[in-house]
């Protein structure tokens, strides 16, 4: 399954017992539709993404970067502390694909813009495999 949405948060890299690393982070998609009344209606889904692969990725993925994810999607509930149920979306995120960084305005440092961009173009062209060069 394919995903395209924003970044809410900079990603944060998690060290679990065996020493296994994971980097978490948290999508929002939109669509908008029109309903039975004509009314246009924009909808918001977050899913909260794991990538196992590689934590040097955690880098790249700040608060507002456009991404395309490929893995799988699952669904988790719980009940909260003052007895409600909740509901939530996982992906497991097994291949990631930048589309832009983070507007200029919202970037504090130029340097790490200028790294975004340069690793946004070496991923995006080192993943497409019908290149004749």
């Amino acid at each position: 399954m394919n995903i395209i949405g924003r970044l809410t948060a900079d990603a944060q890299v998690r060290t679990l017992s065996n020493s296994k690393e994971v980097v978490n982070f948290s999508i929002a998609t939109n669509e908008s539709y029109h309903n039975k009344q004509g009314e246009r209606v924009e909808q918001t889904t977050y899913f909260d993404c794991a990538y196992w692969l590689s934590a040097k990725v955690a880098k790249i993925l700040t608060k507002g970067t456009l991404v395309e994810l490929t893995g799988r999607v699952s669904a988790k509930s719980w009940i909260g502390k003052n007895g409600e149920a909740h509901a939530g979306l996982n992906f497991n995120t097994a291949r990631i694909k930048l589309h832009s960084g983070v507007k200029k305005a919202e970037t504090a440092e130029p340097e790490r813009e200028a790294e975004n961009i340069e690793v946004a173009t070496y991923e995006t062209v080192s993943g497409n495999d019908d290149l004749p060069f």
